[in-house]
Formats: structure tokens, sequence, C-alpha cells
């Protein structure tokens, strides 16, 4: 079924690799403009060039923009409105990985990971909504984790970050059904896939990639590691009007572990 989100106008952060490459990719295959975003400006530069390459030019847009800044999210609002003519869809993915044990996890590094996974998503659902609110239908999607609701003894900060996007996703669906507007919020739930992020953590412990997939992968009920396709595909879902009737939902896409 081609163009499930034909006329959509959306901006995706985190776009210039893994997960938001992706989204946006599989975004503008079905029909959207994309504006792509990333605090590496040449990296989101390169998925839209790709994009416009394998679809026309002036599908997709890029720019760089630091998620934690509310100046930038302007400057990403603006162009949203300036490039794609609006923005009916939003997909709040840029995320950080949250070293330490809840000893060895530095307050440095429990406020970096609060600021880059969950105020960027406070602040680019905030600053799009009056955007979104004059291109209804609109969807915004957030990029949680299944470490948002089952919890880990080495990853603190990473949990208690992605539960508080799973949370504040609920509260926007909330207050946008309050107002009347039709526009959804839902988060996005993976468990382990391969992406750069993955890649961080396997150099991390010294062993051979292998090794590291094969361990993660016994941990999964489908036996294997997600491929960033599979999330792009239910990012899709959710910004497409196939999910006109869901809001205030979590989509988990884990490979079945959050059933264990």
């Amino acid at each position: 079924m081609a163009g499930r989100v034909a006329g959509k106008l959306a901006l995706v952060t985190g776009a210039a690799q893994g997960l938001g490459a992706a989204h946006c990719q599989t975004l503008a295959r079905e029909g959207a403009r994309v504006l792509c975003t990333d605090i590496n400006g040449a990296g989101a530069q390169a998925t839209a060039a790709a994009i416009d390459a394998a679809h026309g030019a002036g599908t997709a847009f890029a720019m760089q923009h630091d998620v934690t800044s509310p100046k930038d999210w302007d400057a990403a609002i603006e162009m949203a409105r300036d490039k794609l003519g609006g923005l009916s869809v939003l997909v709040n993915n840029a995320g950080v990985g949250v070293r330490g044990n809840i000893e060895t996890c530095t307050l440095e590094e429990w406020r970096r990971g609060f600021a880059i996974n969950v105020e960027s998503v406070f602040l680019g659902c905030q600053k799009a909504l009056p955007l979104m609110k004059d291109n209804q239908p609109g969807s915004i999607v957030n990029i949680s984790s299944i470490a948002g609701l089952i919890a880990s003894d080495t990853m603190p900060g990473y949990n208690a970050s992605k539960a508080a996007v799973w949370m504040l996703s609920k509260s926007v669906a909330l207050y946008c059904g309050k107002m009347g507007w039709n526009i959804r919020c839902n988060s996005v739930h993976p468990t382990f896939v391969d992406t750069p992020i993955l890649d961080g953590m396997v150099a991390s412990t010294g062993r051979e990639k292998s090794v590291i997939m094969d361990k993660l992968a016994r941990q999964i009920p489908l036996k294997r590691v997600g491929e960033p396709r599979e999330i792009a595909d239910g990012v899709l879902f959710l910004a497409s009007d196939e999910s006109s009737f869901m809001t205030g939902a979590e989509l988990k896409l884990d490979g079945g572990i959050s059933a264990m």
C-alpha cells in the first residue's frame, strides 16, 4: 500500500544515522516531505540528499539542530513552516545512552541523558503544537525504549529518562484531546536495534560485536536483534491515518521481551 503518509509534513530529530535516518527514509518513501535534523548537520544533510536522490528534489530538507536548545527548536519549527509549508508529523527520535549503575553513574551523565532524552521531547512537543494545530490531523511520535518499561540494575539513568518519555507522551495526548485537536501522541518502545548507539555499547565492552550481538539476541524471544526498518515501520503506522484512533498508547517493538 504505497503513499501511506502522502501529503504529510514531518520533522524527524536525530536523523543523521540509525533509527532517525530510517524514519526519514520510510516516511519519504510513503509520500511525506521530511525535515531531517541532527546536531550532526552534515549527517542530516546526507540523509536528506539520499532521500532527494531517490524521491526527487524538495522531498527532504536538513538542518543542524541541538535538541536541548529552545532557540534551535524555534529555528527548526520555522524551517518546517518555510520549507515544508507546515507540520503534521513530529518524530522525537534523538536520544543517547546513559552510562553507569546507581553507584557509578555521574550526575553530569544523568543530567546529559535527561536533557537529550527528555527535555528535547518536551521542547519538541511544546514548540511544534502551534504549527501542528494548523495542519490537522497530526501525529507526535516519541521514541522511548523498552528500557522505559522494564528496569535494569545497570542503567538507572536510561531507564528513568525513557520512562519519562513514556509518561510525557500520555500527558501530551490527553492535553490535545482535551483541547479538541486532532493531534495524537504515542510512544515507541524498541528493544536492542542494530544502530550506531548499539555499536557504542559494544565498543565499551572491548569484545567482538558478534559475541555481544549473540548475547543480546539470547535475551529476546525472537532470538535476534531488531533492524532499523522494523522500528521505522512502526513509526510509519503511527504517523499515518491508519492509527487515527490511537493516542496516549505505547507501541512495543521488542521481539517479545516485555511478554516474559
